[in-house]
């Protein structure tokens, strides 16, 4: 247990060292504002926050030719609501530190509420006089509908991770080494919904078989008990054996997945394990982790019509992210449901 709780350390203090170096480079005011929302914001949040005034305030500092070392609190009083918007045009496509950038409208709406929460803040603090930002409506963002695997693209995956059917000879040379591996970890994406990260995070002693749970670490550090059903359970040990076998391996090495190298696997490398595997069997759908999860939370609702249920196991804390991406789903459900209410319990009249 306490090497997951290591695992996760790491990558907080990781973040925080590196919102740290950006705070640094922005205007002294800006120290107020990240220590005054530390308590309720995780330090991601913030690092993204950082990430994107920095972008805002650069944008500020070339339109007025004002050097960001000389920006005072003043600044955003100066800054006009047309300022603002002229910032969300340019960052459609623009080129920041020797790299060029696009934003959709989903990437904007994210700048902005990165600025509406630091005018927000400065603005209760009475700090500054307007509230400039919340002026500016939010970029309208198109949902898109959800990609996700049909019950035979499921099979065909998981099919294809077990047997190789279809991979290069090249890839076939590493699939007989990773093939349990890899079935038991595409088992728990599609038969778990779990997040990428979350899976990563895994450890060995987070697996109780006993009554088919797993611990899992959410966003923020929240510790959760998950389920899984029998199917999941299979895999699970098939690999779990097998890793058993591996020579070499560190005896305080406690990640549940494991890379070729015998270290805990990383996200890009699951990225890409899962991308190898989709291309073969679903090559016009773009399948990500992030999909697979979806493929689980599509499953569950279309099992249960419970749009609550969904949200508590995919651990969103927000019920309307939920609503946003499986509501749709609705018409199906009552199409099912409906034909399951008879009047005349099928007697002849």
């Amino acid at each position: 247990m306490a090497s997951n709780n290591d695992y996760y350390l790491s990558r907080q203090i990781n973040t925080i060292n590196k919102l740290y170096r950006l705070t640094e480079k922005l205007p002294l005011f800006m120290q107020e504002f990240f220590l005054g929302i530390e308590s309720n914001t995780a330090p991601l949040t913030r690092l993204n926050y950082a990430m994107d005034i920095t972008i805002f305030f650069d944008f500020i500092s070339q339109k007025y030719s004002i050097p960001l070392s000389d920006f005072t609190i003043q600044i955003l009083n100066k800054i006009t609501a047309f300022d603002i918007e002229q910032f969300l045009s340019y960052i459609t496509s623009f080129d920041y530190n020797g790299t060029h950038h696009t934003c959709n409208d989903k990437a904007k709406a994210r700048k902005l509420a990165s600025i509406r929460c630091m005018y927000r803040y400065f603005f209760n603090h009475d700090r500054i006089i307007a509230n400039t930002a919340a002026k500016i409506r939010t970029p309208k963002i198109r949902e898109k509908e959800i990609i996700r695997l049909e019950n035979s693209e499921i099979k065909d995956l998981l099919y294809t991770a077990e047997t190789g059917a279809g991979l290069s000879s090249r890839q076939l040379a590493y699939q007989k080494n990773t093939a349990v591996r890899d079935v038991a970890l595409l088992t728990m994406f599609l038969g778990t919904g779990i997040r990428i990260s979350e899976l990563v995070g895994l450890n060995t002693d987070d697996i109780f078989f006993e009554n088919n749970s797993f611990i899992v670490t959410r966003k923020g550090g929240a510790r959760t008990i998950l389920y899984f059903t029998d199917e999941v359970k299979v895999e699970l040990i098939n690999w779990l054996n097998e890793r058993e076998k591996i020579e070499d391996l560190p005896k305080d090495e406690k990640a549940l997945f494991l890379s070729l190298k015998n270290k805990r696997i990383s996200v890009r490398a699951v990225q890409n394990l899962v991308s190898k595997y989709a291309k073969i069997v679903s090559p016009l759908k773009h399948i990500t982790p992030h999909k697979l999860r979806s493929t689980f939370g599509t499953k569950l609702y279309r099992e249960t019509g419970d749009i609550y249920v969904v949200a508590d196991y995919l651990g969103h804390r927000d019920i309307n992210t939920t609503k946003r991406h499986y509501a749709a789903m609705s018409e199906d459900i009552r199409k099912t449901a409906i034909e399951k209410v008879n009047l005349r319990d099928n007697e002849d009249t």
